[in-house]
């Protein structure tokens, strides 16, 4: 194979899909940039709202006996919109398996698949409400970014936060750890704290703040103990929320654009990129 061959090849694979119709309707259903894929995308909205509103309803005795036909007839209806959609994304990537295996791509076709199991599983219809899941496009696609609630920022401020938020945890754990075994020495059975993990229950709910009361100190020490825990409480409370708020203003500094890759449909790209940090495919 010659270099020129070869060359030819690559440039090929990162050319966009043309000016057919594969690539409107990838612009219409995948992009968020241009007002037929807006209205795509807010009709989707609504209509997994009213699905999910469908589901709900049926889960009611009262109006699944008295409207249960009707419900799933609707339920069929939305299930073969759905279905029409998911074969829509995957004729309309470059490379449909890609996207199929995507967070996304799970999440449509579990968004249609309770439907056709109820046949073999009865009940499983409540699954629907896996639905819900699809309405995160809504972060993408309405460009929220000036609430500070986009999912990718979000989700890179928890990426970045997650070995301090370990750290964080493995702490608590052993403050809990410590003050559950110190109760139980200062309590003991006749108090209700009857083992140890049963003190290191009630650590977690004074430490939470929580306090629902069924296991309380009865001595001057343990209630001493049981203060310095509860301050301990308020103050642990804002270490996490710190942390995350730190990496979500960093996230949101380097907000990412919402083109979507049209050989994989992946959309968390960078606002400079120019290929897809997935597969490489010219954006």
């Amino acid at each position: 194979m010659t270099a020129k061959h070869t060359s030819t090849q690559v440039a090929a694979e990162e050319k966009p899909l043309g000016s057919g119709w594969r690539e409107r309707w990838h612009e219409v259903i995948f992009e968020a940039d241009t007002p037929w894929g807006k209205r795509f995308d807010v009709a989707l909205l609504v209509l997994i709202l009213l699905s999910v509103l469908a589901v709900c309803l049926e889960s009611v005795r009262e109006l699944r006996e008295t409207h249960g036909l009707t419900l799933r007839a609707i339920e069929w209806v939305f299930t073969g919109l759905f279905t029409l959609e998911y074969g829509a994304r995957l004729i309309s990537v470059r490379r449909p398996l890609r996207y199929a295996l995507s967070f996304y791509g799970l999440v449509d076709l579990l968004a249609i698949l309770p439907t056709f199991l109820v046949y073999f599983l009865p009940g499983s219809q409540a699954l629907l409400v896996i639905r819900a899941l699809r309405l995160l496009r809504v972060f993408r696609i309405m460009k929220l970014a000036h609430f500070v609630g986009e999912a990718q920022l979000l989700g890179a401020a928890m990426r970045a936060s997650i070995h301090k938020i370990v750290i964080f945890i493995g702490v608590v754990l052993s403050i809990v750890l410590i003050f559950g075994a110190l109760m139980y020495v200062i309590e003991g059975e006749e108090n209700g704290f009857t083992s140890i993990p049963v003190s290191i229950y009630w650590a977690v709910v004074t430490l939470s703040t929580v306090g629902f009361g069924d296991i309380v100190p009865h001595t001057v020490l343990g209630r001493v103990v049981s203060a310095i825990l509860m301050l301990m409480g308020y103050a642990i409370i804002a270490v996490p929320t710190g942390i995350v708020t730190v990496e979500l203003s960093a996230a949101t500094r380097a907000a990412n654009n919402t083109q979507s890759c049209p050989s994989c449909g992946a959309s968390d790209h960078d606002n400079d990129a120019r290929h897809c940090k997935h597969c490489g495919t010219k954006l």
